[in-house]
């Protein structure tokens, strides 16, 4: 069943067009990305699906016009409050929403537990490591119990070790929930390990051009012919890529050879 349904969406700033008739759909239960070059827009697209600003196309979820209270947003930072014990940054969302504090703690501390971080209700932000807060950033966004998860490049900023680590523990995680999830991404390795399918965008302005499957059995990371397949998929996403910033790969009229 598909939730996440966009056609033709478009989005200026001005005589800056940034988004040029972007159409994708994301199933249920699906974990799908957009990857792209920095620039391209692909922030701009998740400010549309949250009702920040507002563009141009169609955009329905479970075949409706949309309502961006549907998501629940995890931003490229973990832009948890230093002032707030892990606990309570984890029920920010929730408090949001209208939730009584003690309710909210009812229902996140479960799952501390299942995010590694048990022991840790009562620290500080600064006393985490940098994944420990990235999982405390997806704690609080997966509580709110949204239909689906929206994904900024949530570990863009760790370092490479760390990155690692997280890319294989949301994918541990992800296989265990389930959940609806759209990540925005510019990191291909990223892409194939945790997708399903990928949406490959041009330099602004942005279009989809290519849809990649990505028809690796999970778990992603146990054999060397599972490395092998997802290294030849990566490469043909790079080619594609590469071949979009290589000006001599566009013909006389503009588009791509």
């Amino acid at each position: 069943m598909t939730r996440l349904e966009l056609r033709d969406v478009r989005k200026n700033f001005g005589a800056l067009e940034v988004l040029a008739g972007i159409s994708l759909d994301v199933a249920a239960g699906e974990f799908v990305s957009i990857l792209g070059p920095s620039g391209a827009g692909k922030s701009t697209l998740f400010q549309l699906l949250t009702g920040a600003i507002r563009g141009e196309g169609e955009m329905r979820f479970d075949g409706a016009p949309l309502d961006g209270a549907r998501f629940a947003f995890m931003p490229q930072r973990d832009a948890l409050m230093p002032w707030r014990r892990v606990i309570d940054n984890a029920t920010l969302g929730l408090e949001v929403q209208g939730m009584k504090r003690r309710a909210a703690r009812e229902r996140v501390a479960p799952m501390f537990a299942e995010f590694g971080l048990a022991g840790f209700e009562r620290a500080w932000p600064a006393e985490l490591s940098g994944g420990m807060r990235q999982r405390a950033a997806l704690l609080r966004t997966v509580v709110q119990q949204r239909d689906m998860l929206l994904l900024d490049e949530p570990f863009g900023a760790l370092d490479a070790l760390t990155r690692a680590a997280m890319q294989r523990w949301l994918e541990t995680m992800w296989r265990s929930h389930r959940w609806t999830a759209l990540l925005i991404t510019h990191d291909v390795r990223e892409a194939v390990l945790l997708s399903d399918r990928i949406y490959v965008l041009s330099a602004r302005p942005a279009r989809v051009v290519s849809e990649v499957a990505v028809p690796l059995p999970r778990p992603r990371t146990e054999s060397a012919e599972l490395a092998r397949e997802a290294a030849a998929i990566e490469a043909g996403i790079l080619d594609t890529l590469l071949g979009l910033a290589d000006p001599n790969s566009r013909s006389s009229d503009g588009e791509t050879k």
